[in-house]
This record gives structure tokens, C-alpha cells and sequence, in this order.
């Protein structure tokens, strides 16, 4: 990892390079949008460059389909890895994740993906790369114990915060405001001479709205949220300790007509102004 571009491709064959080449014109060539994520997208907004196993590549869940389709014709081996959120497509050893969601089904790829998206110029491709915020909105929930992209999101806020749409950010969040404000917290503690990357009235509206979660005191529901963020942390919560499936439980709070929960609509007022 540095500041090399080198760097991102220095441990990776010819072969491998050449196949997320091949793939990205392919879909190009065909017409089928997606914008570009993981590594390349960090390495955009950071000019932090490092080794990575595959090309992430964000369609929306409509396109991801198609996108399968036209790598099939191409001599690709295809999986539907998780309707939730991934597929895959495989040359040989080497693989592209079409990647529609975050794997919890919260951060869900778009139209705005693609309307504040950046172009550059990647593998001899224009092509739309991810925009921060948007990235920083999936990351945030990978919270596992062998990956945690914390250290990301903190260098997307450095480098990108001062122009970043914090409005939709926060939007972005909604109900899961305090998985944001968890992160601003670490950026600060990380960079105590960048506090101003983060707009005082967003820190102002997350701390007033963790003072009104003091005041109305513990949820009346034995829950545990703790499997937004982490697949495998939480299982002994909620299979051995008598925990709701926090998981479960807001999946079913997103569908349409969907029943509210207890202490929701506390949850819901991100839409909040400064």
C-alpha cells in the first residue's frame, strides 16, 4: 500500500490485468452501466494505491444480470453468488464481483450512483467510478473480525470531505445514523488537526440526536442490530442469549407497508437540516 499507482498491479499477472481490461470493455461496448468500486475507486478519491484480488464492479441489481450474460458469451464461468447483494463472473482463476448492495441489503446501488458518479480513465476505459459518499455508505458496515474498513472510510473523509454532499450523505444513512456517527468519531480521534473535513452542523445534529437516545433510555425489545455490521459477531447474541434478530427485524422495517418497530421512528429523522 502507498502512494505508487504501481502499486495496485505490481503483484498481479499480465493475464489477470488483461482479463479486468477485457471485462470492463466488454460491458462497456455492450451498453451495460456500472460504475467502478473497491480498490480503484479508493485509489481515485485517496491517491492511496494497493494489491487487490479482483475488479469490484457496482451495476444496478436490473443490470447485474446482463452483465453475467455478456461475460457468459465471452467464455466466462457466472455464479449468483448472493441475490442480496453479489454476483461473480470468473476467467480462469481470476474474477469480477458485480456488487449491488451492501451485503446487509442496506446500501443498495442506485440511480444517484451513476448522477454523482466521477469519471476517469481506467484500463483505457472512460468509465464512472463510485462516488465518496456512496462508498463510504457501504463501507461503513463491514465491520467484521478479518476485515474492517474503518481505516478506509477515515481516508475517503480526509481526502474527500471537504467537498463531499453531506446532506445526502446523512440522508444515506437514515435509521442507521449511528453507524455514521461511529466513524466521524474515529476520523476525529484519527486526525485531531482535520476536524473541519466534517461540517460542525453534522457533528452538532448527530450529538443532539445521541443526547435523545440518552433520554429515552433503553428500547423496550430485547434486540440486537449487531448483524448489520457483521455477519458471524453477533450469532452467539442472538442464538444463545435471547436477542432479537436485529438483522431480520430491519429487513422487515424496509419492505413497503413494512410494521414499525419499537423506538423506529427515533430512528428515521436523518433528513434532518443543520
Amino acid at each position: 500500500m502507498g502512494i505508487d499507482a504501481a502499486l495496485a498491479e505490481q503483484s498481479r499477472a499480465p493475464d489477470e490485468i488483461n482479463a479486468r481490461a477485457r471485462a470492463i470493455g466488454l460491458l462497456t461496448d455492450a451498453e451495460v452501466p456500472f460504475v467502478v468500486g473497491g480498490a480503484y475507486a479508493y485509489a481515485t478519491y485517496t491517491g492511496i494505491y494497493r494489491d487487490t484480488k479482483d475488479l469490484d464492479l457496482f451495476p444496478r441489481k436490473r443490470d447485474a444480470g446482463k452483465a453475467l450474460e455478456i461475460l457468459e458469451l465471452d467464455g466466462w464461468r457466472t455464479e449468483r453468488t448472493d441475490d442480496v447483494w453479489l454476483y461473480k463472473a470468473f476467467k480462469g482463476e481470476y474474477f469480477v464481483d458485480f456488487i449491488f448492495s451492501s451485503g446487509n441489503g442496506v446500501a443498495v446501488v442506485d440511480d444517484e450512483w451513476f448522477e454523482h458518479a466521477k469519471k476517469t480513465m481506467i484500463f483505457g476505459h472512460e468509465c464512472l467510478v463510485a462516488p465518496a459518499e456512496e462508498t463510504i455508505w457501504s463501507k461503513s458496515f463491514v465491520n467484521e473480525r478479518e476485515r474492517y474498513d474503518g481505516a478506509d472510510v477515515n481516508h475517503l473523509l480526509l481526502k474527500a470531505g471537504r467537498q463531499m454532499d453531506w446532506e445526502r450523505l446523512m440522508r444515506r444513512f437514515d435509521r442507521y445514523w449511528e453507524v455514521l456517527f461511529s466513524h466521524l468519531m474515529m476520523f476525529r480521534y484519527a486526525y485531531p488537526c482535520e476536524r473541519d473535513c466534517i461540517p460542525d452542523w453534522v457533528m452538532a445534529e448527530l450529538m443532539s440526536r445521541t443526547l435523545d437516545t440518552v433520554r429515552e433510555g433503553n428500547w423496550e425489545e430485547k434486540i440486537c442490530r449487531g448483524n448489520l455490521i457483521s455477519r458471524v459477531n453477533y450469532h452467539v447474541d442472538i442464538h444463545h442469549w435471547g436477542y432479537r434478530n436485529g438483522r431480520a427485524w430491519d429487513e422487515d422495517e424496509r419492505q413497503p407497508g413494512g410494521k414499525s418497530g419499537t423506538r423506529s421512528e427515533l430512528e428515521d429523522t436523518a433528513s434532518s437540516g443543520r
